[in-house]
């Protein structure tokens, strides 16, 4: 049964893979630039449980998100956002797959990764951070898989929106959204 509040568990699973996997990159970096040093194998070593465990959470990560993409009430526009999130999402999680078991099967014989595996590491990386910032579009852009918010007649006694003489920043982030998805079925589209 899932906590009140969460329409699906792939927003708590998906920050561990994250930072598991982002953990993995540094000490990786650190232990193999610095490879002449003492402390260079605590760092690989360390590198290697993130990376492997990164794995192990991105596994449940994708099920949930699989879960969270046939089920989450949407429309077109967010249907074509939340397909190319997965689309991201699943070539990122293919490469830290390779990554990992590049890593497992060297890490067995004893050998060191090499810039190669950096490389590869960094280019992961920056698909991680895109596939994340998809997933964070789609939610805060799209509000996919989250509660609406209660809508109000009054500030029930205290206002977020004071502006000062001069003042010519934007409105409140949530009447933007408010407009834009009111008027609008969310559940026009199914699987």
């Amino acid at each position: 049964m899932l906590i009140e509040i969460i329409p699906n568990w792939h927003p708590m699973l998906v920050h561990f893979p994250i930072a598991l996997f982002t953990t993995s990159f540094l000490l990786f970096a650190i232990g193999t630039l610095c490879s002449k040093k003492t402390y260079s194998s605590m760092f690989l070593n360390a590198g290697h449980l993130n990376l492997w465990l990164g794995a192990c959470f991105l596994v449940l990560t994708l099920l949930a998100g699989w879960h969270a993409y046939n089920t989450v009430s949407h429309d077109g526009q967010s249907h074509a956002a939340m397909t190319d999130h997965r689309n991201w999402a699943l070539a990122t999680a293919s490469l830290w797959t390779i990554l990992t078991f590049w890593s497992a099967l060297r890490y067995r014989k004893s050998i060191d990764m090499g810039f190669p595996f950096i490389l590869v590491m960094l280019i992961a990386s920056g698909m991680l951070a895109t596939t994340g910032y998809k997933g964070a579009d789609i939610v805060y852009r799209y509000g996919l898989g989250v509660m609406s918010l209660p809508l109000s007649d009054e500030n029930n006694g205290h206002e977020h929106n004071e502006k000062s003489e001069g003042d010519n920043s934007q409105e409140s982030t949530l009447e933007p959204a408010r407009k834009e998805h009111s008027g609008h079925e969310h559940h026009t589209h199914s699987h």
